[in-house]
């Protein structure tokens, strides 16, 4: 019977990012965007049902390790636009260098302004790179990989729905700072919101991405020091 459940919860999550994603490319609106509309109704199932999160996930947990391969497909629209990225290689590794610490210092520095734990400050550190880096880098950071999932979710959501609105405001024109800010800040939902903008902007987004979270990890025992 439970394992029965579980395939359903797999078969439930499938049918509702699909639909999601339809009706977020036909109306445009933010509400049915996949990352928040199929979370939001996937908790509410599960309790309304009184699933076991440990039911839910038996299944499940393969979508969580699609993440990986889908990450790597990033590279694909890199490797097309590598001429562009050859010519404004040095803006971009600038970009990189400056978004990540700035992402990470003040994730903490924030955490510990308001008080928060040693535990919430260091899960909080890596939620601005995507969830395979981060869920890497928190193995060496000391925190709680479930919550940094919870905070990479909650950072893309928010990068996602609020990026193209502050874009609006700042005075940011170039095509290329757009994509770094949306794929620094905001990772996988930040870049698809820059492959909205334009295809320039979401392969600035990718590689901003990546870059960003090979970096982290590759820092993570500093940032665990710092912490």
């Amino acid at each position: 019977m439970e394992n029965l459940i579980a395939l359903c919860c797999l078969l439930l999550t499938v049918v509702l990012y699909w639909q999601a994603k339809k009706l977020y490319r036909k109306t445009g609106k933010w509400w049915f965007a996949p990352l928040l509309a199929v979370p939001l109704l996937s908790i509410a199932g599960v309790l309304l049902a009184r699933i076991p999160y440990q039911t839910y996930f038996q299944d499940t947990h393969w979508l969580s390790w699609l993440l990986g391969p889908a990450t790597v497909a990033f590279a694909i629209p890199i490797y097309e636009q590598r001429k562009m990225i050859r010519k404004h290689a040095l803006s971009l590794s600038c970009g990189v260098l400056v978004g990540m610490p700035v992402a990470v210092l003040s994730s903490v520095w924030l955490a510990r302004a308001f008080g928060l734990s040693e535990l919430l400050q260091k899960s909080l550190a890596p939620r601005s790179i995507s969830t395979p880096f981060a869920m890497a880098a928190e193995s060496a950071i000391g925190g709680s990989v479930d919550l940094t999932a919870v905070f990479v979710v909650i950072t893309g959501v928010s990068g996602m729905l609020l990026g193209e609105v502050m874009l609006l405001y700042l005075p940011v024109r170039s095509r290329l700072a757009k994509g770094a800010l949306l794929g620094a800040a905001a990772h996988g939902a930040g870049t698809a919101k820059a492959n909205e903008l334009g295809a320039e902007e979401g392969v600035v987004a990718s590689l901003t991405m990546m870059l960003g979270g090979i970096a982290t990890v590759f820092a993570a025992p500093v940032i665990a020091w710092f912490v």
